[in-house]
């Protein structure tokens, strides 16, 4: 967009006149693109296919790996306010927190994935690549907090600190990203209790609350209720399990080996595989690994494999490899490519989580892609309205304003691949070779499509520098 003009009234009629005017701008924009570019590049993006970060070849890899929850198994939307609920509940009737807080219920629109909530400031917000904060997206509890008091709050800077924001799982002393699916529940809790809280007038220690929530939340997974749910009707809650079959028959059938490394119990893990592939579906898996304790299984050397017997109990035996058909818990990744000699390019694996699942780049995995949720984004189109159409509070998962956000800077960083789900591979040859997008570096010529789109195209001395490429 260029310059603003002068500004208008500041009266009554301010916010009719600012709006008209962004509409009115929007609108030669919009006209300005359709000249520029045929009306189908505006709609390229494609839920089904496979995006590449980095050259991959599947021609090269023989060994798939894969997670289980949000992986193996894509879980529906009806979840998320269960996990809600009972978490709201343990904390009021076991952590004695005030019952008021049972009149807030799930809203599925108020969070996204891969926001930072600093811990001692009760700040749920978004930064980008470069550690910056997004200005109108920082939230006190339901409640927007205003610019000026997020930069005063970071001492006159939108910056958060290096130092707390450092560690290799992308959580620092005092500040939390929130990664994966299963944490836009705990987002929501979080921010009603703050909002509970202030509205009522009530002191409160910031770090107790934040560790309260998140124990109430963890409670729900270590006490087996998500597992009682999902158990009792999977129907409602397991999506696209003949797409996973599919999948996993489809590798087999070109002669790959498949191993599993999931943090969820044999029980619950065997009760969804049969519901998706059948009862014979360990037939398709070289290796399995339940309650593998991901993230500390790819760092901490000390826990040893343990086989489970078919009813799922501990034996005792001492594991000198991993044979197929059985099942396996704990253990390390050390181990686990010492005795299955895997390793480099020729594996693939496959997780929702970026911490988790996907930070073992350059550890024995070779490039591990990341499921994320349906893409969408627009060309172009004024800020206000870009950041509505993803989230009203929050924007993109993808973009801040101007810069790539925390979290897709990560996804860069540990993923060769992303995609909406498994099913994505359907699409593509098993030999199929990705290649990343070219993408220009700020002082690259000639046009790109960022200057066809905001019509920016008066690059100075284009001429003199067109035999650039």
């Amino acid at each position: 967009m260029g310059p603003p003009g002068p500004r208008g009234p500041t009266g009554p009629g301010a916010p009719r006149s600012l709006s008209t005017h962004l509409w009115a701008r929007y609108q030669d924009m919009r006209r300005l693109v359709h000249d520029l570019l045929p009306p189908e590049v505006c709609s390229l993006l494609n839920p089904a296919a496979i995006y590449a970060n980095n050259e991959i070849s599947l021609r090269d890899v023989e060994v798939y790996g894969f997670d289980y929850d949000y992986t193996l198994a894509q879980y529906a939307d009806a979840l998320h306010p269960e996990i809600f609920s009972a978490a709201r509940d343990i904390l009021i009737e076991q952590y004695k927190y005030p019952e008021g807080i049972r009149k807030y219920d799930y809203d599925p629109s108020f969070a996204i994935r891969g926001l930072h909530y600093d811990i001692q400031k009760s700040l749920l917000m978004k930064i980008d690549a470069f550690h910056y904060v997004q200005l109108g997206t920082a939230y006190r509890g339901l409640q927007p907090v205003p610019d000026e008091e997020v930069i005063d709050l970071y001492g006159g800077t939108q910056h958060i600190p290096l130092y707390q924001m450092s560690g290799f799982y992308g959580k620092g002393p005092s500040i939390k990203q929130f990664m994966d699916i299963f944490s836009l529940p705990e987002m929501a809790l979080l921010s009603c209790v703050v909002d509970y809280f202030l509205g009522h007038g009530l002191e409160f220690d910031q770090a107790h609350l934040y560790k309260d929530v998140t124990d109430a939340i963890r409670d729900v997974h270590v006490k087996g209720l998500m597992y009682q749910w999902i158990e009792r009707d999977m129907e409602k809650y397991i999506l696209r399990g003949d797409e996973t079959f599919a999948v996993l028959s489809r590798l087999v059938a070109h002669g790959k080996q498949l191993f599993l490394i999931t943090n969820s119990p044999f029980s619950f893990v065997d009760k969804g595989m049969r519901h998706m592939v059948g009862p014979d579906w360990r037939q398709l898996f070289d290796v399995v690994i339940v309650q593998a304790d991901k993230p500390s299984f790819f760092t901490d050397r000390r826990k040893p494999f343990r086989k489970l017997d078919e009813k799922g109990s501990l034996q005792w035996d001492r594991i000198t490899g991993l044979e197929k058909g059985k099942i396996y818990r704990q253990g390390n990744l050390f181990d686990f490519l010492r005795l299955t000699e895997w390793r480099g390019p020729r594996v693939l694996y496959f997780g929702d989580h970026l911490n988790s699942d996907l930070a073992v780049r350059g550890r024995g995995a070779r490039n591990p892609p990341l499921l994320s949720p349906p893409l969408q984004q627009p060309l172009s189109l004024p800020r206000c309205v870009t950041k509505a159409l993803f989230n009203a509070q929050f924007g993109s998962i993808f973009r801040t304003f101007h810069n790539p956000t925390y979290f897709s800077r990560r996804l860069v960083r540990f993923s060769d691949l992303y995609m909406a789900s498994l099913s994505c591979l359907l699409n593509y040859r098993v030999d199929f070779t990705f290649y990343p997008r070219r993408t220009p570096l700020q002082h690259e010529a000639p046009l790109w499509m960022d200057q066809l789109c905001t019509g920016c195209m008066k690059t100075p001395f284009l001429g003199d520098m067109a035999h650039i490429r």
